[in-house]
């Protein structure tokens, strides 16, 4: 079990990530919060050592995309329409910026996470490779498809990356 000190610096410090991760995957400001709030207990009880920040980083992250995953099949949610149907993320954001975002969220998942990792997270083929457990090369091609892809609908070469 983690000190209170150390739990109060890793919310400071990933707590952006964490939510944006889970609207990524829930579209839905309720549901990402209480994932918020299983990450962190789960941290808060692990005795896991981490190398470095970005291990603890990945770690995050890893945990952060089961606890989506484990919801979104869960038989509550697959009986169940939200009435939370609109996300407030693309209404902040500017016009263009929204165009973006809506873009992305429209990718199949598997997509949506490489693209996720790789743009907003900074984070290299490789290690999305070991963050998402899948082959470096299989990571690069998701990428080079994923550019395609939004490249079709947002109509152009202007959004290279």
């Amino acid at each position: 079990m983690r000190s209170e000190q150390e739990v109060n610096k890793a919310v400071e410090q990933y707590s952006d990530t964490v939510r944006r991760v889970c609207m990524l995957y829930l579209k839905n400001y309720a549901d990402t919060e209480d994932i918020f709030q299983t990450v962190f207990l789960k941290y808060a009880l692990s005795s896991a050592v981490f190398e470095s920040e970005e291990h603890e980083k990945a770690w995050m992250i890893r945990v952060t995309i089961n606890a989506c995953k484990d919801l979104l099949r869960s038989f509550f949610r697959k009986r169940t329409v939200s009435l939370d149907e609109v996300m407030e993320l693309p209404a902040q954001a500017p016009k263009d910026h929204r165009e973006v975002l809506e873009a992305v969220l429209s990718l199949p998942q598997k997509y949506r996470d490489v693209v996720y990792l790789h743009y907003f997270e900074d984070y290299t083929a490789p290690q999305i490779s070991r963050i998402l457990g899948k082959n470096v090369n299989t990571v690069y091609t998701l990428l080079t498809r994923s550019k395609q892809m939004l490249r079709e609908k947002l109509g152009g070469d202007g959004y290279e990356g």
